[in-house]
């Protein structure tokens, strides 16, 4: 635990009362670091018996700092690498947050023992490394199953109705400690002792930790694979493996280290002799300064890993290789000597992506990482450089400082307003999310909306239909009498203009509307409207290739073979392939596969493939709901009738294109008033709707207050056809 009340201490230094000049806004900038341990080295006085703590200059979380401004007041919080006795742990805290700005957690040993040598190392290491998708891994969007647009280098997913920028920005080194290491009399000693007793031989360096992911069996057996198919280079190459000590333990790690001990020694009884070994394994603790100087002379750095995070050894060998003027001098090296490098990394590391001039291997393809060392051993030196500039041209300016700096300018952008909002819990069990949404949006009040039509006198009102008008569970997809009365009754009144906006085909749609004779209806996302039930449908000219649909057919049939429960709604201008009554996770596995398979085979087609609430719709480029809208608006304007009143209520992501679009034409300012606008989405959820309800019942309470408001005068239809051909 923590102690309680220290952090208060650290307020802004000037006091700030009631007399007080000085803002809250003189407060210095701070930023909370919170990790698994403090970047901090402990030890007891032997002659006091006081703890005394130093920071760790190698900890990255120290290295953080230097991408914040000056100003800036750094907070640590975390765990202690010893166990600080309960009765000094009042004292130690003080002590910490004072000299070091730390904030320690005061786990017991034994707990934090079983955390990470237990449950991190032993469960969830191998599960998060092993576990294994129910579908193909197609990204991030697809494995999640939400949509995402590239934005500025960024992957931006919708979820839940709100954009998450994912940034692929792995982190760097310290250059100025590493340089700083590469300078010290120690490793200009140690790089001379290393020269000599691996004289006329070519150094390929592996460091890892003896875990069960890191692939350092599969590394030996690539070495000893390259030996027997190119007998020349024996005893003229030499793999020295540094072998950090284990951040785990139990029986998987002490049978890998068996398994690497044994092939070790197998190899070098092959392939070995009295004063030549083709693989020497440093199995102890290695100093910084004699780590540096073995990468500085490596002429290849190889990076096996089955699974890996950011791996920053590759970073680390780029450096080192690139050397200073102080080692070179050192080493009587001229200053214009080319720097060589080359780096054969595993592709299941986090920073290959970041090394194109790499050569990027499957560590368990024995064969192939043979030959990718014959390749980087054999490379001419002219290659060999430029390959080296082009990576160390990047290392050097994406470090740890770039990256805590992009970082927190992300941070800031995310938060940005973020205490203005408010946190609403949406879901329950496993699908509970809690989502910040603005403060204005809220419930939409009944009376508010009615007053505010009795007084205007020209309504627009537009309604999605499944999830609206139709609660979204409902087997039976007619409407209700009592809808049917009440759109009846808003239809009547000569102020309104009302139509329904659906994805349903037209003949489901003219069919269950059939009473309301005035109703306009948007089907198929607005690819067919019309105004009432004596005007024609008129087809957008958007789209009009379907020939998309012979490929989407055949597609989604398959999955809809495989998938128990699933169907596929045919309709004229659009395919639907529905799992709301397959299995939940199974369906909605199979429509992000399906989503990926569709995307890939009409990449070149005139179609866009959405995802919607248990749906995977194709349907023509270019039609939405939102097109549907700023046309009616656009003609009642035109017509010298724009309304004061505009009403839009639904529950999809294609709503979200209607409530876009309508606030958007209501800006205009060269309307004479501006309209009185309720966009309202079903459901709380982020949405760009100012309003929301909770479910459909709500929606009939709104069409019944509505229609209790309306004065029931015989109707005149307007001669007014909508047209999609552009206005003026």
């Amino acid at each position: 635990m923590t102690v309680p009340g220290i952090i208060s201490d650290m307020d802004c230094s000037s006091s700030n009362d009631g007399d007080s000049d000085v803002t809250s806004s003189g407060c210095r900038e701070r930023k909370i670091i919170v990790a698994n341990m403090l970047p901090l080295q402990a030890k007891r006085d032997t002659e006091t018996s006081k703890w005394r703590f130093s920071l760790d200059e190698d900890s990255i979380l120290l290295q953080l700092k230097d991408g914040f401004s000056p100003e800036t007041e750094v907070l640590y919080v975390g765990s202690l690498k010893a166990d600080i006795d309960a009765s000094e742990q009042e004292e130690v805290a003080q002590k910490l947050l004072e000299e070091f700005n730390c904030v320690p957690t005061f786990l017991p040993h034994d707990l934090q023992k079983k955390f990470y040598l237990g449950f991190c190392k032993q469960q969830l290491w191998p599960l998060f490394h092993y576990m294994l998708p129910m579908c193909p891994d197609h990204g991030d969007r697809r494995m999640l199953g939400l949509d995402y647009e590239s934005k500025r280098g960024h992957i931006g997913l919708d979820y839940f109705g709100r954009t998450v920028f994912i940034k692929i920005l792995p982190v760097g080194v310290h250059m100025g400690r590493l340089e700083s290491v590469l300078n010290l009399p120690s490793t200009a000693t140690k790089i001379k002792e290393i020269q000599k007793q691996f004289e006329g031989k070519k150094l390929i360096l592996g460091v890892d930790d003896m875990d069960i992911f890191k692939g350092i069996s599969l590394k030996l057996l690539a070495l000893e694979q390259l030996l027997q198919q190119h007998p020349a280079l024996q005893g003229k190459i030499v793999l020295v493996q540094i072998v950090n000590p284990a951040r785990g333990s139990g029986k998987d790690v002490q049978e890998a280290k068996k398994e690497t001990y044994l092939t070790a020694k197998k190899i070098n009884e092959v392939y070995g002799s009295p004063n030549y070994q083709p693989v020497i394994l440093i199995d102890r603790h290695v100093p910084r300064y004699e780590k540096s100087a073995y990468y500085a002379l490596a002429e290849c750095c190889i990076v096996n890993a089955v699974r890996d995070g950011m791996n920053l050894v590759p970073y680390k060998y780029l450096v080192c290789r690139q050397g200073t003027a102080c080692m070179d001098e050192a080493l009587g090296v001229k200053s214009d000597t080319p720097r060589t490098s080359m780096l054969v990394v595993s592709e299941f590391i986090g920073c290959s992506p970041s090394l194109s001039g790499a050569i990027r291997v499957n560590p368990w393809d024995i064969d192939a990482v043979a030959e990718a060392l014959n390749t980087a051993i054999t490379m001419p030196e002219s290659e060999k450089q430029l390959r080296h500039e082009k990576h160390y041209r990047y290392v050097s300016t994406h470090d740890v400082a770039y990256w805590a700096h992009s970082f927190a300018q992300d941070l800031d952008r995310a938060c940005q307003d973020h205490y203005s909002k408010r946190c609403w819990g949406i879901g329950l069990g496993l699908g509970f999310r809690v989502v910040s949404l603005s403060p204005s949006f809220r419930r939409l009040c009944i009376d508010h909306i009615v007053s505010a039509y009795k007084r205007t006198n020209r309504r627009a009102i537009f309604l999605d239909y499944d999830g609206t008008v139709v609660p979204e569970a409902s087997i039976i997809k007619k409407p209700s009498p009592e809808v049917i009365s009440l759109l009846k009754t808003l239809c009547d009144d000569p102020k309104n203009t009302v139509f329904i906006v659906s994805g349903r085909g037209r003949a489901s749609l003219s069919d269950w509307l059939a009473p309301c004779e005035t109703l306009g209806i948007a089907a198929e996302h607005g690819y067919f409207i019309r105004w009432s039930k004596n005007s024609e449908w008129e087809t957008s000219p958007v789209g009009a290739d379907l020939e998309w649909k012979r490929i989407v057919e055949p597609v989604m049939s398959l999955y809809r073979e495989a998938t128990d429960g699933s169907s596929i709604e045919t309709k004229e201008s659009a395919l639907v392939w529905h799992h709301q009554d397959a299995d939940p996770d199974f369906g909605s596995c199979q429509a992000k596969e399906l989503l990926d398979h569709l995307e890939n085979v009409l990449a070149n087609e005139p179609a866009v493939v959405k995802r919607g609430q248990h749906i995977v719709e194709v349907k023509p480029q270019g039609v939405s709901k939102g097109l549907v809208a700023e046309k009616v608006l656009s003609k009642l304007i035109n017509g010298g009738k724009p309304p004061d009143f505009v009403m839009c209520v639904g529950d999809d992501k294609s709503d979200e294109d209607m409530f876009e679009s309508i606030l958007t034409s209501v800006s205009n300012p060269s309307l004479p008033v501006a309209p009185e606008v309720f966009a309202c989405t079903v459901g709380r959820k982020p949405s760009k709707a100012k309003y929301y309800l909770d479910d459909a019942a709500d929606v009939l309470k709104l069409l019944h207050g509505l229609a209790t408001a309306t004065s029931s005068k015989p109707r005149f239809v307007p001669d007014i056809q909508v047209s999609f051909e552009s206005t003026a």
